[in-house]
């Protein structure tokens, strides 16, 4: 084993242990809340964590097989989040917003 390759391995293991410390930081955010959005955010975040740890370990084997479960999962992260940020909009809006009134009541707005 050259030095290229011990480097490798210490940054590669270095990843690992930041992942899993991140992962239980994660864990404890899920866990205390404090609002829904919090906890949306940090769901987020886990399916990023997620795709991290596929890609430490993809680099580790030195196998691309995880790179299109690994797109995979950021598109599905990704249309999460976006689902979860257009209800909370929608159910925070104020209720003098005009929006707000089109959208409780069905897209009609009251004369």
């Amino acid at each position: 084993m050259n030095a290229t390759q011990t480097v490798d391995r210490a940054l590669l293991v270095a990843a690992v242990v930041l992942i899993l410390v991140a992962g239980a930081l994660l864990l404890a955010r899920i866990w205390r809340g404090p609002s829904m959005l919090d906890r949306a955010i940090a769901l987020d975040v886990c399916a990023a964590l997620i795709i991290a740890g596929l890609g430490a370990k993809s680099a580790f084997a030195r196998d691309p097989f995880y790179f299109p479960i690994m797109l995979v999962l950021a598109f599905l992260g990704f249309t999460g989040s976006v689902g979860i940020a257009r209800f909370i909009a929608v159910r925070d809006r104020p209720p003098g917003h005009p929006h707000g009134e089109r959208a409780r009541n069905g897209g009609e707005e009251k004369p």
